[in-house]
């Protein structure tokens, strides 16, 4: 069962996950923050490192900027994420 405790939660989780997930790849490319929001991404440096702390929620659309910016499809960007949630007593 989940209650929005628990969804909060998991989305808090989620978003840690998600965000160290895009700090790892944009490490393993070698980029600075700055640098590559600064070249590649229509994403602040700001809210690129809100995203990364699991600061933010992430919108859909900064999903696909963050995708765009380290040139790797979405569903590599999401992998690990828990989606599961059941509203069921």
């Amino acid at each position: 069962m989940c209650d929005i405790t628990s969804m909060q939660q998991i989305d808090k989780e989620n978003a840690i996950k998600l965000g160290k997930a895009i700090k790892a790849m944009r490490e393993q490319m070698h980029l600075s923050l700055n640098s590559l929001t600064m070249n590649h991404a229509a994403i602040t440096p700001a809210t690129w490192s809100r995203i990364e702390n699991g600061k933010t929620d992430i919108k859909f659309s900064s999903l696909l900027k963050v995708s765009a910016a380290l040139n790797l499809p979405v569903n590599e960007l999401l992998k690990g994420i828990d989606f599961n949630c059941s509203f069921e007593d």
